[in-house]
C-alpha cells in the first residue's frame, strides 16, 4: 500500500522529526519526575552502572520515536495516527527525561542511536502498512516487552540512585497505558513469531546499547 497526499506529508514531517531528534536536545512536555528527587552518593561502578542503562532506555526511547512515526504514516483511520502520534509525544518525555539523566551522571547516548532510529523507522512502516489492528497490536506487545525491560532495570539500578528509579518507574507506567489503550483501540494479539522476532530485536538493541 502506497500513502496517500497526507501520507506523503506525514513523511516529510517525519523526516524532518528524525533529523530533529537525532540532532537536537529534547525538550519535554511534562517535567520529570527525578525533578524533585535526591539521589544518594552513587560509587564509580554504580554510576557507570547507571550510564549504561540509561544508554539503552535512551536508545530504546530513540527508537520508540521512529517506530510510532514510521506507523503513523500508513494509518487507515485518523483515530490510529493520532493514537501514534499522542504516544509519540509522551515517548519524546522520556526521551528528554533520559538524556537528562544521562547528562546529570556524565554519561553520553549510543553512538548507534542513527541506526535504531533507522531501523525502528521501518519496522514501524512495515507494521503500520499492514493495517491499524496489526499497527496497534504491534504497539501493544511493544509496550509489554519494554514495560518488561524496564522492571528488570529497575532491580538491577543501586538503591541510591533515587533519581533514575523515579524516571525508570513513570516511563513503565506510561507504556502500560499505551499498550493497554492500544488494545482497547483494536489492536490484534500479534502470532507468537512476531513477538518473538521483536523480543529478539529488543535484546539485540538492549546489548549493543550496553557497550557503545
Amino acid at each position: 500500500m502506497l500513502p496517500t497526499k497526507n501520507g506523503l506529508d506525514a513523511l516529510l514531517v517525519a523526516m524532518d522529526e528524525a533529523l530533529r531528534t537525532l540532532s537536537s536536545t529534547p525538550r519535554a512536555r511534562r517535567i520529570s519526575p527525578a525533578d524533585n528527587i535526591v539521589s544518594g552518593q552513587l560509587s564509580p561502578k554504580d554510576r557507570t552502572n547507571s550510564i549504561r542503562l540509561m544508554r539503552v532506555n535512551h536508545s530504546g526511547e530513540i527508537s520508540a520515536q521512529a517506530l510510532y512515526r514510521g506507523q503513523s504514516i500508513f494509518a487507515r483511520s485518523s483515530a490510529t495516527q493520532q493514537h501514534l502520534l499522542q504516544a509519540a509525544s509522551e515517548e519524546e518525555d522520556h526521551l528528554a527525561w533520559c538524556s537528562e539523566r544521562l547528562n546529570q551522571l556524565g554519561g553520553q547516548p549510543s553512538l548507534l542511536d542513527p541506526l535504531w532510529y533507522t531501523g525502528s523507522f521501518l519496522v514501524g512502516l512495515i507494521a503500520g502498512a499492514a493495517g491499524d489492528g496489526v499497527s496497534l497490536g504491534f504497539v501493544a506487545e511493544t509496550e509489554r516487552q519494554v514495560e518488561a525491560h524496564l522492571e528488570d532495570h529497575l532491580s538491577h539500578l543501586s538503591k541510591a540512585d533515587t533519581k533514575s528509579a523515579s524516571i525508570l518507574k513513570k516511563m513503565a507506567q506510561d507504556e502500560a497505558q499505551h499498550g493497554t489503550t492500544a488494545t482497547l483501540a483494536g489492536g490484534i494479539n500479534l502470532p507468537p513469531l512476531i513477538k518473538s522476532t521483536m523480543a529478539l530485536g529488543g535484546g539485540f538493541l538492549r546489548r549493543l546499547s550496553l557497550l557503545v
